[in-house]
């Protein structure tokens, strides 16, 4: 004789089916409300002085773009961090840039043997910039082995192709010896970010800069690189995150920010992993704490720093500070007291020499990025390749990936320059093609989705 299934009485179903949604939105909700900022680098080691003693400097120069008077500034920090108008080569307006870029100053400090290229944040009145934010699909654009947001990689090549010889005339004027640094703030950190990656593979279009000699600092970042190559510019890119702020923590591109904000919750971090289309804050990263869960006010600020590969802020935080901890000003202010306070507790903590301290610290760095280059490799991260040397790097990637941009492989090929200026032709004709009312337009890749 069969037996009869009994079903559940019809109340129980009712019940059931109200109950399991709520338990769903209640994990969410838990979830998304006790995740704080500083819940992302919770295991992250301190960062030392030497390593971050450039950032408030940096910064003071991003924010220097936002000044309309460089001799009477408003935003200026008083002290050594401040700009001299004197050295500033050459400053781009919006005007000038007609959209393709934001505003941009060259900086170049003769007393700490630096040039730097200064990029503006997004301007929330100006349509260009926008433009340039949203002008990307996901999947839409592979460069280097990975993929990168269209528009910004668009913007840094003109940029690159406007101010290559500005750039490459100063390296050679100042004895070959400077630091070439490209930092930007929001907006702006994106396109110095994809700057750079384009420099470190093509040195020799500036001088024959060494790798060592380049150095990028994205402050309050744009997701811009896929998660291979946010890892393999460790060494030269490093991003600067003030506790709560949102953008490192945006989807790119922003149709997919209602998905970060409510259903990557739900998401496995393995599939997150494997996904190569997806993008990343960039490089090395530096996230300043000064709030802690279910604690009032501000304490004093530390930097955490890592090269992580899983969990890389990953969430939007539901705080009232994700707007504020976004601007450069607080970011300038929060980066220079974490400095002093780093500072201070150094000082009275010496028990090795400085040089000492110093070359262990380097050392230390360089293990990170071996390490975590051989951890993505080890979870299956698309397109991730262990390179055992930062000079080594474009070569080994090329043997790694057989399909390698056509960006990438047109750009390679040198072209001789002549008069003593870069010639860029070459490679803005492989990156640029003109469209129907004759205006250039970057060139997406055959094997990019569309």
């Amino acid at each position: 004789m069969r037996s009869v299934r009994t079903l559940p009485p019809l109340p129980l179903l009712r019940v059931l089916r109200i109950l399991v949604p709520c338990l769903g939105c209640t994990r969410w909700a838990w979830k998304r409300c006790t995740h704080v900022g500083s819940d992302d680098s919770a295991t992250w080691p301190l960062a030392t002085p030497d390593e971050f003693e450039r950032v408030p400097r940096v910064c003071s120069v991003i924010l220097a773009v936002y000044e309309s008077d460089l001799r009477n500034p408003q935003f200026q920090p008083p002290g050594e961090n401040g700009v001299n108008p004197d050295r500033v080569v050459k400053r781009v307006t919006y005007e000038q840039t007609q959209g393709r870029a934001p505003p941009y100053l060259i900086y170049c400090d003769h007393d700490r043997r630096e040039i730097v290229l200064a990029i503006r944040g997004l301007n929330l009145v100006k349509e260009s910039d926008y433009q340039l934010l949203l002008d990307n699909r996901l999947g839409m654009q592979m460069f280097d082995g990975g993929y990168v947001h269209h528009g910004l990689l668009k913007s840094a090549v003109w940029l690159l192709s406007q101010e290559s010889d500005t750039l490459r005339r100063l390296w050679i004027e100042n004895g070959s010896n400077y630091d070439m640094i490209f930092s930007g703030h929001s907006l702006g950190s994106g396109v110095a970010a994809l700057l750079t990656v384009i420099v470190v593979n093509h040195r020799d279009r500036l001088g024959g800069i060494p790798r060592k000699n380049i150095r990028c600092y994205a402050v309050a970042p744009a997701r811009c690189m896929s998660l291979n190559l946010a890892v393999k510019y460790a060494d030269v890119i490093y991003s600067i995150v003030l506790q709560d702020d949102f953008l490192p923590r945006t989807a790119t591109p922003l149709e997919d920010i209602f998905k970060s904000l409510f259903w990557e919750t739900f998401i496995r971090e393995d599939r997150k992993l494997t996904d190569p289309r997806r993008l990343y804050s960039p490089g090395r990263m530096y996230h300043i704490v000064e709030r802690k869960f279910c604690r009032c006010g501000r304490f004093p600020p530390e930097v955490r720093t890592a090269i992580p590969v899983e969990e890389r802020f990953e969430h939007i935080v539901l705080s009232c500070n994700a707007g504020s901890d976004h601007e450069i000003i607080w970011i300038v202010r929060e980066a220079e007291k974490a400095l002093e306070r780093m500072r201070e507790s150094t000082a009275g903590a010496v028990t090795t020499a400085p040089k000492v301290q110093k070359l262990e610290r380097l050392l230390t760095i360089e293990k990170e990025h071996k390490d975590a280059l051989e951890r993505a490799v080890n979870l299956n991260v698309p397109h991730a390749v262990t390179v055992t040397s930062p000079e080594d790097a474009p070569a080994q990637v090329d043997k790694a990936v057989s399909s390698v941009s056509q960006i990438h492989d047109a750009s390679k090929t040198t072209s001789k320059s002549t008069g003593g200026r870069t010639n860029w032709d070459v490679v803005v004709k492989k990156l640029f093609k003109k469209d129907e009312a004759g205006e250039l337009c970057l060139k997406i890749e055959a094997n990019a989705p569309q």
